[in-house]
């Protein structure tokens, strides 16, 4: 099963991108709230984006579609750990 994961990819190097101008930026300044809200819009996107796609990634260990679609966030993860998916670490 292929995976496109560009869009992904994209939200992560924003995050670091916008986590690097934020570190750079003076604490008081506008540019700060700017990068600060970019951070957690892309952090957010992110989450999301990834609950998708393990999603699709544990279509095969269910019985049908629409259990897999049931699922909420933690369960997502608890299930992708379970069967090897991801690292717990």
């Amino acid at each position: 099963m292929n995976i496109d994961t560009v869009f992904f990819e994209r939200c992560i190097a924003t995050l670091e991108q916008a986590h690097d101008l934020l570190q750079s930026s003076d604490v008081d300044s506008i540019m700060y709230e700017m990068y600060r809200s970019a951070c957690v819009k892309e952090f957010e996107i992110i989450l999301e984006q990834s609950g998708k796609l393990l999603k699709k990634c544990l279509q095969p260990y269910f019985h049908s579609n629409k259990a897999v679609d049931k699922l909420f966030f933690k369960d997502i993860y608890r299930y992708c750990a379970q069967h090897g998916l991801i690292s717990i670490a």
